[in-house]
């Protein structure tokens, strides 16, 4: 296989490992790879991720912090409440720090959230930790320069404008839940929906 996609075993590895890491791939020892079809639909956001430029990576993710707090005032009508969790994270792709995210999750899923307990994949922890599956996503792409807030590690004058995604999700009752911005590096990361 490796032979055929023009590529070294070692990078087939890793893309057959990241593959069954996300449920997408079976692999069984001296018989092959298998594609492993999920009716379910777990991981919802696999139809829209942030990829390498460079090729497949495996992503994860630092809580920079949890807060409980008033909405502020550029998020959209995601429930009835005034407020909300945010989220600050900084999202990685093999290490490298690729980008920086703002989520606002409406205040009715939780009375508090432990931000040790928040793992890589918020749909995922919003869906085993607060019961709330995320079912549906509107995402808006265009460019924004970084927020006051983003860590040193991502100020850099060589770029001018960072690709800027604004999410909003609703829940499993069709309810707007969550509300969401991204910030990446167009030298080295792009937006992908599927």
């Amino acid at each position: 296989m490796a032979t055929r996609l023009k590529i070294s075993v070692g990078t087939l590895r890793k893309a057959l490992a990241s593959l069954e890491r996300e449920g997408l791939l079976r692999r069984v020892q001296g018989s092959g790879n298998y594609i492993h079809h999920k009716p379910d639909a777990d991981n919802v956001y696999a139809l829209f991720r942030l990829e390498l430029v460079s090729g497949p990576a495996t992503p994860s993710a630092s809580v920079l912090c949890v807060r409980r707090m008033n909405k502020a005032s550029y998020v959209p009508h995601i429930g009835d409440g005034k407020q909300a969790f945010r989220f600050r994270r900084v999202r990685r792709l093999d290490q490298l720090d690729a980008a920086l995210e703002e989520i606002w999750l409406d205040g009715r899923y939780a009375q508090s959230i432990d931000p040790g307990s928040v793992t890589h994949s918020l749909y995922q922890y919003y869906r085993d930790q607060l019961g709330v599956r995320i079912t549906r996503a509107e995402d808006r792409v265009s460019v924004a320069q970084l927020p006051a807030w983003a860590p040193a590690t991502f100020r850099t004058d060589s770029i001018a404008a960072w690709g800027f995604i604004e999410r909003t999700s609703r829940d499993h009752d069709g309810q707007l839940a969550e509300y969401s911005r991204t910030w990446f590096d167009p030298e080295h990361v792009r937006f992908v929906a599927r």
